[in-house]
């Protein structure tokens, strides 16, 4: 995978006047997050690590992957609901262990093995399946397998991914406007303080750059 922000880490912003004692707070509530279930029992968690790393793999030899399973693991502790719910769909925990244990189940009847032990294309598989809506036993109680995938893993796994530093650091990102703001708004248009890509030819020029703006 190629780094196309070399050298950037959005958690030099964090005593520069980027980010103020609020957006402090928060980051630091969020990287505090460990990997380990408090929500899931252990067959759920098992599932949930699995899934994660479907939808959103990571560089290998990461030094510090984004826990984005205890992410989805603590949304679900908080109870930290979108303000709106599908009628087909119950609470956000219910919602969860329901459709963990009906892919776990549907990976038993198709293939003899727990979800996580599959290979990554069988996973894959399954996933595409329930993203399809053909998913049909029992274990999920009448909640439509799509609506889970659509309503449930997209949002929360991806949204989990990218609310945190690591993946910033990976895309670039500043982290929230306050209280800098951002300025340059038009295309390809940057700020000092944010982040330079490495465009082919320029990786070095990027480097330099990007060591400077978290100062």
């Amino acid at each position: 995978m190629r780094d196309v922000f070399p050298g950037y880490d959005v958690l030099n912003k964090r005593d520069t006047p980027s980010w103020n004692e609020q957006t402090r707070a928060v980051i630091e509530r969020r990287l505090a997050i460990t990997d380990e279930p408090r929500f899931f029992d252990a067959r759920e968690w098992a599932v949930l690590k699995a899934l994660c790393a479907r939808i959103v793999p990571q560089p290998e030899g990461r030094a510090s992957p984004v826990p984005v399973a205890a992410m989805v693991d603590h949304k679900a502790l908080e109870d930290a609901r979108d303000g709106f719910r599908h009628i087909d769909l119950p609470a956000l925990g219910e919602a969860w262990r329901r459709g963990l244990a009906a892919l776990d189940a549907e990976a038993q009847s198709a293939d003899g093995a727990s979800f996580d032990a599959l290979a990554p294309e069988r996973q894959d598989a399954l996933i595409r399946a329930m993203e399809g809506g053909s998913l049909k036993h029992a274990a999920w109680g009448g909640m439509p397998c799509d609506l889970f995938f659509r309503m449930r893993v997209i949002p929360d796994v991806v949204k989990s991914y990218y609310a945190h530093p690591t993946a910033w650091s990976e895309i670039g990102f500043g982290g929230p406007a306050s209280p800098r703001g951002y300025v340059r708004m038009d295309f390809d248009a940057r700020d000092p303080w944010e982040a330079a890509e490495a465009k082919p030819g320029q990786e070095n020029e990027a480097l330099r750059e990007n060591l400077r703006v978290g100062r």
